[in-house]
C-alpha cells in the first residue's frame, strides 16, 4: 500500500470522489447506515489515503482531524475504512499504523481521541488506545470513545 497525506484544498476533485465513493461503499451500503457523510469536518482534515501499488486503486482511507473539530480538546483520526477485498490481509493495520504515524507528525504530543465501532474495541486497543467512556449508539451503530496519550 502506497499512502499519501493531503489538506483538503490539496485534493484533486478525483480523489475528492474516490475517498467519498470508498466512504460510502462502506459506511452506508454495506453497514446498511444511511447518515449525512458530508459532515462539514472534511474541510479542515488532513486525508490520509492507501493505494494499491499495483492498480492505483483507493482501498484504505482515514481523515485527521485537528483539535476543536470532532472534539473539543484533542486531536482525533475518523472515517478510517479500508475497501471490502482487502480486509484480513493487513491493510487496516497498515492504515493506522501510518494514520498514527502522520498524525503525530501533524499534531506532536497530543492525546487522541477517536469514536470506535465497538465491534473494533480489539482492534484499537492493540495501538494503544484504551476505553473513554460508555457505549452509545450512533447512527444504529454501537460506537465507543478511545483514547490515546
Amino acid at each position: 500500500m502506497v499512502c499519501s497525506c493531503k489538506l483538503f484544498n490539496q485534493l484533486t476533485v478525483n480523489e475528492l470522489y474516490e475517498i467519498m465513493n470508498l466512504r460510502q461503499v462502506v459506511f452506508i451500503v454495506e453497514q446498511n447506515c444511511p447518515y449525512l457523510d458530508a459532515d462539514g469536518k472534511d474541510m479542515p482534515a488532513w486525508h490520509l489515503m492507501g493505494r494499491d501499488a499495483a492498480s492505483n486503486q483507493l482501498i484504505a482511507y482515514t481523515r485527521l482531524l485537528p483539535k476543536g473539530v470532532a472534539y473539543e480538546t484533542e486531536i482525533s483520526i475518523g472515517r478510517v475504512v479500508t475497501h471490502p477485498k482487502v480486509r484480513n490481509t493487513g491493510a487496516g493495520k497498515a492504515l493506522m499504523t501510518e494514520s498514527l504515524k502522520q498524525i503525530r507528525a501533524l499534531y506532536p504530543n497530543q492525546p487522541i481521541r477517536i469514536g470506535a465501532q465497538c465491534y473494533l474495541i480489539p482492534f484499537y486497543e492493540s495501538f494503544g488506545f484504551k476505553i473513554d467512556g460508555e457505549a452509545y449508539l450512533e447512527d444504529g451503530i454501537l460506537h465507543i470513545e478511545m483514547v490515546m496519550a
